[in-house]
This record gives structure tokens, C-alpha cells and sequence, in this order.
């Protein structure tokens, strides 16, 4: 169970919005400030000042969402000096986020030297893919440097999973497309709960059009990027992943904004239309590969833009799909359905809960796993 959840926001800018609220009964602290956060030292202080302290529970595990294993690791794992080497060796497939991760790791290891420490990646939910979904034609050598599809969103896909079975309203859809939309998008194809196809591959920066990345784009992009005058792969990496997709067509990477302007700005509609026609695009193509039964919406944009799930449902018109208008604009939360009883493909909204997934692992691990030992996928 939950005592406490929340987040820190913003952190590097001038201010930093930390919230965190308690949960579970006789909990004490809760947090709404704004606070000046320049790092992760400073960021787990901040945190760790609301949910520690007298009558609290003391700390017996410590749980990471991490974006990418490497090539050589699988399932998710108990931190070791080994695994940190491994982590270590993986930075160059998740440049922008696996060296803060493995900074948190190690700083909260510092901080709690004698309760284990888990590392939970997005990648695992997605080692169930068959090789024809995961390979890349490339050469064999490139393929054996560990180049292939992975996929992220693991953890928030294992959530809806989670939630779906749980539910006793309906029958569990033995296919389903699960479309993760926030400032990173994905969409996972589902066959019995497991992951058989995702749009995000070797990284996360491709699929569907994101907040600052540019989603799938010709390869010769990146070659005719690199051969301009005064450009570098760090430059060229940082405008993929910081600098493109609804920032770029938009001027913000925020859907909210860029809703409130659509009707007057021009940029601000481009950016809604391109990002709405890659996500139709993608869900009605992997739709007819697998006839889906479901389509589930998560992540910030999937749970809270009612014009995006209609847009979706809309370009599903040929599988037999009927939204529900009034259930698709209702402001309820958790999960719900909102498509017609006799819509032959339903949709439904579902909260990710990546941090509870993540917790759970843990549980699991530090009940079942010795130090060292992995959880299977």
C-alpha cells in the first residue's frame, strides 16, 4: 500500500515545485512548496526531509525506474557493484537518461548502504517480443553490438495489464493496444498480457511523434544533419531528443498549451495535427496487424485529452469502433471504459502506475532473490 506519492518537478530551474501527500493512515507530512533544486543530491534531501522521520517506517528497500539495460542484462535487478559496471557500460543507449539514474542509484546507496537496492527497467515488459518485431535489418556485426528494438514504457504497459485483469467488469482482452502518451509516446501491442510489437526501439526517441523528440524520421536525416557545417553527434542528439517534435512545430512541448492555441495559432494547430495524424496512424496500422479487441490510453496526454482519445477512436472508424462522447469527456478517474457496449474494438482509460509497479518488484525481489539475483521476465 501507499503512504506517501508525489513528485518534484522542474528541477534545474529557478523553481522547483515539490508535492508529495500522504496516503496511508497515521502518516503525518505532507508537502506543497517551491524549492530551489539544482541536482540530486539536493533532490533526494528535498524528498527525503517530507517521508522520513520519527514515527515513520524506516526505509527497507529502495526501488529505480531505469530506461535502459544495456545489451547484456535482463529481467530486473538487484544492485550490485557488477550491475553498476553494466549500467555503466549501457549509458550509450540512454545518453539523456541512464547517468542520472546510475547518479540516484548511487547517491541513495550512500545515503542507505544496508537495505537492498532494485533496478527496474522500462525494457523488460518487452523481452516477450519475437525476434521478427525486435530486429533490425542491419548487419549481423551491428546486431551483435546489441542494436535491436527494445521498447520502453514497460513499467506504466505492466500497470495497465495489472489493472485491466483486476477489473470485474469485464472480460480481459486477449489483444490489445496500450498507447502511453505523455511527453514521451508510445504504443504497445499486447497478445495475452505480453508484449509482441512497440513503436519505440534502440532508444527512445522513436514511434509516434513526442513532446521534444521527433518520433520515427528517414535514417538519411540524421546522415544530412550530421554533414552540415559545424555539426557533431552531440549536437545533432540533442535537437532529437530536446528540441524536436511538439516544441518544434509548437514552440512548447506541453499539449495543454498548445490545445488552448490551436484555434488561433497556426503553429500551435500543425503540431496538434502532426502529432494526432502519427498516433492514428500507428494505432490504426498495428491494429490491423493484431484486430485488437481493446484500446487502452495512459500517460499524461492518454488519461487527460478527451480531442486525442476521439481523434484515435475516429481513425478506428473501419475496425468498428464507437466512442462514447459523453464517457470520453468525463473528468472521472481510474479506469473506465469510453466506447459504446457494442463497439467491436473498446476503449478505455487507465491511470499508469509505474511507481506502484515498481514497488511491487521489489516486494517480490527482496523476497524471493539472494544478492545478485534478477527477477525473470
Amino acid at each position: 500500500r501507499s503512504l506517501f506519492e508525489g513528485a518534484l518537478s522542474d528541477i534545474g530551474e529557478a523553481e522547483s515545485t515539490l508535492t508529495i501527500h500522504a496516503t496511508g493512515e497515521g502518516a503525518e507530512k505532507s508537502a506543497t512548496k517551491k524549492v530551489g533544486i539544482h541536482g540530486v543530491e539536493q533532490a533526494i534531501a528535498a524528498v527525503l526531509e517530507v517521508v522520513s522521520g520519527s514515527g515513520l517506517p524506516a526505509f527497507e528497500a529502495v526501488g529505480y525506474r531505469v530506461v535502459h539495460p544495456g545489451a547484456h542484462m535482463r529481467g530486473h535487478q538487484r544492485v550490485t557493484p557488477e550491475v553498476l559496471a553494466q549500467l555503466r557500460e549501457a549509458v550509450p543507449f540512454a545518453p539523456l537518461h541512464d547517468p542520472e539514474a546510475i547518479e540516484i542509484i548511487e547517491e541513495m546507496m550512500r545515503r542507505f548502504p544496508n537495505v537492498p537496492h532494485i533496478a527496474c527497467f522500462d525494457t523488460v515488459f518487452h523481452e516477450t517480443m519475437p525476434e521478427e518485431a525486435s530486429v533490425y535489418a542491419l548487419p549481423a556485426k551491428v546486431r551483435a553490438q546489441g542494436v535491436k528494438r527494445y521498447g520502453f514504457h514497460g513499467l506504466s504497459c505492466e500497470s495497465v495489464v495489472v489493472q485491466m485483469r483486476a477489473a470485474v467488469e469485464f472480460d480481459f482482452p486477449r489483444s490489445m493496444l496500450i498507447a502511453h502518451l505523455g511527453s514521451g509516446c508510445s504504443v504497445t501491442a499486447c497478445i495475452d498480457g505480453k508484449s509482441v510489437d512497440t513503436t519505440m526501439g534502440l532508444t527512445p526517441t522513436g514511434g509516434v511523434v513526442m513532446g521534444t523528440r521527433p518520433g520515427d524520421i528517414d535514417p538519411g536525416v540524421v546522415l544530412f544533419l550530421l554533414r552540415r557545417e559545424g555539426a557533431s553527434v552531440d549536437s545533432v542528439e540533442a535537437m532529437l531528443n530536446q528540441a524536436a517534435g511538439l516544441k518544434a512545430l509548437g514552440g512548447v512541448n506541453d499539449m495543454r498549451e498548445l490545445r488552448k492555441k490551436e484555434k488561433t495559432d497556426r503553429a500551435a494547430r500543425l503540431a496538434v495535427n502532426v502529432f494526432v495524424r502519427s498516433l492514428v496512424k500507428t494505432v490504426a496500422g498495428l491494429a490491423a496487424l493484431y484486430g485488437p479487441t481493446a484500446v487502452v490510453f495512459t500517460g499524461g496526454i492518454g488519461e487527460h485529452d478527451a480531442r486525442t482519445r476521439g481523434a484515435v477512436a475516429g481513425g478506428l472508424w473501419a475496425f468498428g469502433t464507437e466512442l462514447d462522447v459523453v464517457a470520453n469527456e468525463s473528468m472521472s478517474k481510474g479506469l473506465r471504459m469510453i466506447s459504446e457496449e457494442d463497439s467491436h474494438v473498446a476503449l478505455y482509460v487507465v491511470p499508469a502506475e509505474e511507481d506502484l509497479m515498481i514497488a511491487r518488484h521489489v516486494v517480490r525481489m527482496c523476497r524471493v532473490s539472494p544478492p545478485g539475483g534478477r527477477e525473470s521476465s
